[in-house]
């Protein structure tokens, strides 16, 4: 084994994943969250290699708005998976802050039990400035961790408001956690997340909110019935759920069951997992497109001039855009 801080080969890596090293594991992410050219041709060199040994996985999806308790559901939730077998991978996304840029990174702390099993590897990750609540490497890491031969990969997102379809884009089953009691639950259902969601849980239903939550549930069971049918047939319920007492935490895990029984009888977890694959192609298309357009020879400095022009209404964001575009195709 090399030197712990010395720079490894794609075969270091691809041995150590395969053979369950948590730490190689660790640094293969870190490696794939990485802008350095020379570490994106060993992460690409990677992610090939381990591609035969992806796939088996089930991929779920969390999110929330803060304050919904999705570290504490996932605590719970994931000891019960572990107890039925599972071996389970967990990313976790924390915000980025626009002014200093950092993040805390702390919901590993916020999972004591979960943390301390030996079945059980969390990895959290900062958000970046990438768009859906995910880190930019969230399917790179999800994919390492299946290759170390991880059974469940739980992806827990920021929730903060933004677009939830990176996420959805990645998963197989999305869960979409909401609180009782936080104003009209109708005025605050945000319709494009509930069409995405697979399934909602009320959290938080134990003691004095038990009633709050249990009519919140029908509110939200009602609201799904204005929406269109999923093409997939498969018809979202909303449960509640009390990480407190651990109630309706059974329930959920028989609805994923379910899911993918219905899944995959009907032909449709392959195509959604297709489907998904093209849709990361043309999502890579775009972010590579964008960074050889920066790189362009003097990109920075029009771009510059043209921000300046856009804030000065000498000309439209629309009109700069096209005079930059033009400028790297003409370079």
């Amino acid at each position: 084994m090399p030197a712990k801080f010395s720079r490894l080969s794609a075969d270091d890596y691809f041995n150590g994943i395969r053979a369950g090293d948590r730490m190689i594991l660790s640094r293969a992410i870190t490696l794939v969250e990485s802008t350095l050219l020379t570490d994106k041709a060993i992460s690409d060199d990677l992610l090939e290699r381990i591609l035969p040994f992806t796939g088996q996985a089930r991929r779920i999806g969390i999110t929330g708005v803060p304050g919904v308790g999705k570290s504490t559901f996932i605590e719970r939730f994931g000891q019960l998976l572990v107890r039925e077998g599972e071996k389970l991978a967990i990313l976790t996304i924390d915000p980025t802050s626009s002014k200093s840029h950092g993040s805390i990174l702390g919901d590993k702390t916020r999972m004591d039990v979960l943390s301390k099993l030996e079945e059980v590897y969390i990895r959290p990750s900062a958000a970046g400035s990438a768009l859906g609540g995910v880190a930019n490497a969230t399917r790179e890491a999800m994919l390492l961790c299946e290759a170390a031969g991880f059974t469940t990969i739980l992806i827990e997102t920021v929730g903060v408001g933004q677009s939830e379809t990176s996420v959805r884009n990645m998963v197989d089953f999305f869960l979409l956690l909401m609180l009782a009691g936080a104003g009209d639950e109708l005025q605050g259902i945000k319709k494009g997340i509930m069409e995405m969601a697979d399934a909602i849980a009320i959290t938080k239903s134990d003691g004095a909110n038990i009633q709050e939550s249990e009519k919140a549930r029908i509110s939200y069971q009602n609201a799904l019935h204005l929406f269109p049918p999923d093409e997939s047939g498969w018809i979202t319920e909303v449960l509640t759920t009390s990480a407190l007492d651990g109630a309706g935490f059974e329930e959920i895990i028989g609805v994923i069951n379910r899911y993918y029984e219905h899944m995959e009888s009907s032909g449709r977890l392959s195509a959604l997992r297709n489907h998904q694959k093209i849709q990361w192609l043309n999502d890579l298309i775009d972010y590579l497109q964008r960074r050889q357009f920066l790189a362009t020879p003097g990109m920075k400095e029009a771009l510059k001039l043209q921000e300046q022009a856009v804030l000065k209404g000498t000309t439209s964001p629309y009109k700069a855009a096209r005079t930059l575009v033009e400028l790297a195709w003409n370079v």
